[in-house]
């Protein structure tokens, strides 16, 4: 039986954020961005381990956290690297199996549902890689030099979320192959512009926020009232 993994990202520093505690300890309602993010993952019953990338000054504080909490499924605590790409082959490398499914995804992202995380797995019994997006609902421009330089058309544009989910064997092999170049922002575009395989679109939702400034607490406060 092939395990499913889930990599939680959780090591950024949160300069964007403006706080002295990363971001992923901060307290929403009285739980830590960090448990969200576990939790999901932890209350998923496709979800077999679980793998913490945190910050190398915070492994205590996190390992804390877990035991207090007594989350069953963190298998792994790791010190990240000094980017996301980094991070996340360091969480890849911890998974011990020939074969697996991995979810990867961003902590900053506490309200991922279980419907998300249920449509990733399964969509993993067809594709070798997937991700999880939403319609824009803005016209995005192309820029240079503060002119306009493409409008494109707006239907055809998807709005990235996490997590992204890969068959291990093909995300272990992109990341060996692209090790000294860290220009990549996501795994997906490893495998995109590598051309190392189709990645199926998943539809994410509008809930599954990204918290990067401290105005964002605003929207996941009013999250957290609709999820109950």
């Amino acid at each position: 039986m092939v395990k499913t993994y889930a990599i939680i990202l959780a090591s950024g520093t949160g300069n964007r954020f403006g706080s002295n505690l990363p971001k992923q300890f901060t307290k929403i309602e009285g739980k830590t961005i960090l448990e969200y993010s576990i939790e999901a993952f932890e209350k998923s019953d496709l979800i077999d381990k679980i793998v913490l990338i945190i910050a190398p000054d915070y492994i205590d504080k996190a390992r804390s956290i877990i035991t207090s909490n007594k989350y069953k499924k963190v298998c792994k605590i790791l010190a990240g690297g000094k980017t996301r790409k980094e991070s996340s082959f360091i969480g890849i490398n911890a998974i011990p199996d020939t074969e697996a499914n991995v979810l990867i995804h961003d902590c900053a992202r506490p309200f991922v549902s279980q419907n998300i995380i249920a449509s990733c797995v399964n969509a993993l019994k067809s594709y070798n890689a997937i991700t999880v997006g939403i319609p824009s609902t803005d016209t995005i421009i192309k820029v240079k030099d503060n002119i306009i330089e493409d409008i494109p058309n707006r239907s055809e544009l998807i709005r990235v979320q996490t997590p992204q989910g890969f068959k291990l064997s093909l995300i272990k092999a992109a990341h060996e192959l692209t090790k000294n170049d860290n220009s990549y922002t996501d795994d997906c575009g490893i495998i995109f512009r590598n051309k190392l395989a189709q990645i199926h679109v998943i539809e994410g939702c509008n809930q599954n926020i990204k918290i990067t400034y401290p105005e964002d607490i605003i929207f996941a406060k009013e999250i957290i009232k609709n999820l109950h």
